[in-house]
């Protein structure tokens, strides 16, 4: 009998141990830009329960700068950020401590956008025109290397810092292009307006490919047990997203006022098909080319073994 009540108290103390171990963690994300369909996988995460599903609380900060949000991860005021390849590059060589432990979108995204109508027809027409971008360092290592395609250099641009005003400082010719303009996002702007534009691709002109968008975090907490219960909520929401996009876009949709218009259903289906299915995998081979791509064009001093900040 005192052998079953020693068993039986055993049992109850593990219970006990169990109940108490599976808290709530607690995960502040800094996001890119304001939520749009680029961050449904976050959305429907968050909306269906994924991340309460792997005891999870997790909050989602826009920030005021779109350059911001690396910055606050560095000064460990944010466990992650959702930031660009090309711009943890120089970041890394700056002297951030940052680095990549997920990707949401595998694939270029950015675009050099101009008037479908206007006077540029080329990039060559560029030079000595204005341009405007929105994240310092990262879209100016995108323009840099498709100029120089066209035998221009940076100087012979002028860059306007438009912060999130990139299709509306196009349109209203406030400059004559825009480097940072998503091709899933600002395009269907621009022609929802009817001031249709039109896209220069980076990786079509002189820019190998990236990731375009990222999850990075402090390089002290790279390895932090709570991100793969993050990114296990986040690939059970984009395989969701991917099977059902009729009932995902309607979650997306009525998270919040003002996400239902013809503009974020549109992103939403031209964003779907480029969302990374296995979030914490990636090719360190396409680290290792954009490295080398911007130390070839002196946007980076050194190269940096990417495994130090491309988590594998």
């Amino acid at each position: 009998m005192h052998n079953i009540f020693k068993i039986l108290t055993i049992i109850l103390l593990s219970v006990i141990t169990s109940v108490v171990n599976a808290k709530t963690d607690k995960l502040a994300i800094g996001l890119d830009w304001f939520i749009n369909p680029d961050h449904a996988p976050l959305i429907i995460a968050q909306k269906r329960n994924f991340f309460k599903d792997v005891g999870l609380e997790v909050e989602m900060i826009e920030p005021a700068d779109p350059n911001d949000p690396p910055k606050l991860v560095a000064a460990g005021k944010l466990d992650l950020a959702i930031s660009y390849q090309p711009q943890l590059h120089i970041q890394v060589d700056q002297g951030l401590p940052v680095v990549r432990v997920g990707t949401l979108v595998s694939v270029p995204l950015n675009s050099l956008v101009v008037l479908k109508d206007g006077p540029i027809k080329s990039i060559a027409d560029l030079k000595g025109k204005k341009v405007g971008f929105s994240v310092g360092g990262f879209e100016e290592a995108l323009l840099s290397g498709m100029l120089q395609k066209y035998n221009l250099k940076m100087s012979d641009v002028e860059l306007i810092n438009i912060n999130f005003s990139l299709s509306p400082s196009l349109i209203a010719k406030k400059v004559d292009a825009v480097i940072g303009a998503f091709r899933n996002f600002e395009l269907n702007q621009m022609d929802i307006v009817n001031h249709p534009g039109k896209a220069f691709y980076p990786e079509e002109h002189g820019v190998p490919s990236y990731e375009e968008l990222i999850y990075i975090a402090n390089a002290k907490n790279r390895n932090n047990p709570v991100f793969n219960k993050f990114f296990k909520a986040i690939q059970k929401a984009t395989l969701t997203i991917v099977n059902d996009p009729k009932s995902t876009w309607k979650d997306f949709s009525t998270y919040r006022k003002g996400l239902d218009d013809e503009l974020n259903k549109r992103a939403f289906k031209d964003t779907l098909p480029r969302f990374t299915l296995r979030p914490q995998a990636h090719d360190l081979n396409t680290y290792k080319n954009f490295s080398n791509f911007l130390k070839e064009k002196g946007i980076i001093k050194k190269i940096t073994k990417v495994e130090t900040f491309a988590k594998p």
